[in-house]
């Protein structure tokens, strides 16, 4: 499951969907590992269920912040750290600051 071209990045949605704590959390995670590796929805420590986890998750891919693969029993979730940067280049800078 894809969200838009890196070109079609709409900045209003680009930037309400962190406005959220959950979602905030989850990105500012992403964007400090900077490999950029694939990893599991539930390797996240958000206190909230698998349902509003799962709508979380689904607001950062429409909003193209982040790929989800979904493998069946499972779905692994990947930043698209060269495509924000290239739309929008520096907000993964402040996610990352203490």
């Amino acid at each position: 499951m894809v969200g838009p071209q890196a070109d079609a990045l709409d900045p209003g949605a680009a930037f309400r969907a962190p406005a959220d704590e959950h979602r905030r959390s989850v990105m500012t995670e992403l964007a400090a590992d900077h490999s950029d590796n694939e990893r599991g929805c539930n390797s996240f420590d958000l206190p909230i269920s698998k349902q509003t986890q799962a709508h979380h998750f689904r607001v950062l891919r429409e909003a193209g912040l982040m790929d989800e693969t979904d493998y069946g029993n499972r779905r692994g979730i990947r930043l698209r750290r060269a495509d924000i940067e290239k739309r929008f280049p520096g907000p993964l800078a402040l996610l990352e600051a203490p």
